[in-house]
């Protein structure tokens, strides 16, 4: 079976394709164009050429009128040797040839009934060149009837203005093939520089459909449509790692963070097992402990959840703009009961009318953390101050400030890390993800978590943390 016929591939290049309709385009207006440039040129020869016979004729009429036939004859001999372009020729009434250049005349005898009467003719002028070749040139002429019934007619060798024509078709004609020529060069120039950034990309699309994630477009640094598409097609790429680094976080990090606490939950039961079995242990006592591993275990889970999504996600969901100071007076609310019956000295202070965009769910939960952190670790007598405030920068600032223990300075970027528990907070509850969470909401909002030492030693406490949650300006 033969095989299909195919275009080469620049032929079925779309930017070559639109080149040559372009020129197509640009040939049918380049022709139209020329067509109108040669009627209009034409045209205006033509009309001089009339416009200089008339004249011619009025002369030779005046020459009649004042001296007769005789005079019209001798005015006619002697511009027909003057070299001028015009041909004559003067026929009596009975249409016989008198004098002239012209052996017979091109219109009618008959034609024109009155005297005065002029009538056009546009003819071949047969002439004889140095060399005795013959030479054929377009020619007009217009024909008069004299009063005494006899003809004149005079014409205009148009052989000059007609090639004056053509030159200027010719012209043209030039200018357009090397128009098209240089279109169809710049066509391929287009056509093979579209085709290098296209072969870049499926290049790219092909390393990635293979597996690769890391691959890239190299960007050209012009900064055109095609920069454009590499700079979004790298920006989804990266979206696109990220999201799938963070399913594959998200199962290392499940996988990783559960295993501690279940191992513990199992170990406790099958203890508990064995004393139930010999007697010792209390079952319903093994069961209760038992579920609250498990709802530990759960919380784990779904802060490891939370933190691993927000972290794959690269931004905070659901984001609107709201009232800080609303959520901060709800916030205190809640936690200044806690701390008086701890015998902690709460304080709130937030500046009214300061809007954020954010998530508002999951920073209610970061300043609920960050305040759990400051009740677990302030002793009773102590103090904690919850404070809303905007920055000289335009950043909304929610502080928290404790009089506990603090963090010392080499250990402040360190726990903010999951599961790190520093040695003064081995003994109290938790798994050590509260910092961790908040760091991830701080950085899903394009914010930042900032710990610093508290106000100091007071009463022998201290010297405190201060932990500012900074959020950017809202626009």
């Amino acid at each position: 079976m033969p095989r299909a016929f195919r275009l080469p591939s620049v032929f079925r290049n779309t930017p070559f394709r639109l080149t040559l309709l372009f020129l197509a385009l640009f040939a049918a207006s380049a022709s139209a164009f020329l067509a109108y440039i040669y009627g209009v040129t034409a045209g205006e020869v033509s009309r001089r050429a009339d416009g200089e016979i008339s004249r011619e004729i009025q002369s030779l009429l005046g020459t009649y009128r004042q001296s007769g036939m005789d005079g019209l004859n001798l005015a006619l001999i002697e511009r027909t040797g003057d070299g001028r372009a015009f041909v004559y020729l003067l026929s009596d009434k009975t249409g016989k040839r008198m004098t002239g250049t012209l052996a017979v005349s091109p219109v009618d005898l008959a034609a024109g009934p009155k005297a005065g009467d002029q009538v056009g003719a546009s003819f071949k002028l047969t002439q004889t060149d140095p060399d005795g070749a013959v030479i054929k040139s377009a020619a007009r002429g217009q024909q008069v009837r004299l009063a005494n019934g006899a003809t004149l007619f005079v014409g205009l060798d148009m052989g000059e203005g007609q090639s004056f024509v053509l030159k200027i078709v010719r012209a043209i004609w030039g200018a357009g093939a090397l128009v098209i020529l240089l279109g169809l060069a710049g066509g391929l120039a287009v056509s093979g520089n579209v085709s290098r950034a296209m072969a870049r990309l499926n290049q790219v699309v092909t390393e990635v459909q293979g597996g690769n994630l890391r691959v890239r477009i190299p960007l050209r640094g012009v900064r055109d449509e095609f920069d454009e598409l590499a700079s979004g097609m790298n920006d989804m790429l990266d979206r696109l790692e990220r999201s799938i680094g963070g399913l594959r976080h998200v199962g290392d990090a499940i996988a990783h963070d559960l295993r501690s606490p279940l191992t513990r939950l199992r170990t406790r039961l099958e203890l508990a097992l064995i004393d139930v079995e010999n007697g010792k242990g209390d079952a319903e006592a093994a069961l209760a402990q038992a579920l609250e591993d498990a709802d530990g275990v759960l919380s784990t889970f779904n802060t490891v959840l939370a933190i691993a999504r927000l972290q794959s996600a690269g931004e905070a969901p659901d984001q609107s703009l709201f009232d800080a100071a609303d959520l901060t007076a709800k916030i205190a609310e809640l936690y200044a009961p806690l701390c008086e019956d701890l015998g902690i000295d709460f304080q709130c202070e937030a500046t009214p009318y300061l809007r954020v965009k954010g998530n508002q769910e999951f920073i209610s939960q970061a300043l609920a953390n960050l305040l759990d952190n400051a009740v677990k670790y302030t002793p009773s007598g102590g103090a904690i101050m919850l404070r809303l405030r905007r920055r000289a920068s335009g950043e909304v600032e929610f502080s928290i400030t404790d009089t506990g223990p603090g963090v010392p300075p080499q250990d402040r970027e360190r726990v903010v890390q999951r599961f790190v528990r520093l040695e003064n907070s081995r003994n109290l509850p938790g798994a050590g993800l509260g910092l961790s969470l908040v760091a991830a909401v701080a950085e899903a909002h394009e914010g930042r978590l900032d710990l610093d030492e508290g106000p100091g030693e007071i009463n022998g406490q201290g010297p405190g943390l201060r932990v500012a949650f900074v959020l950017p300006r809202a626009v």
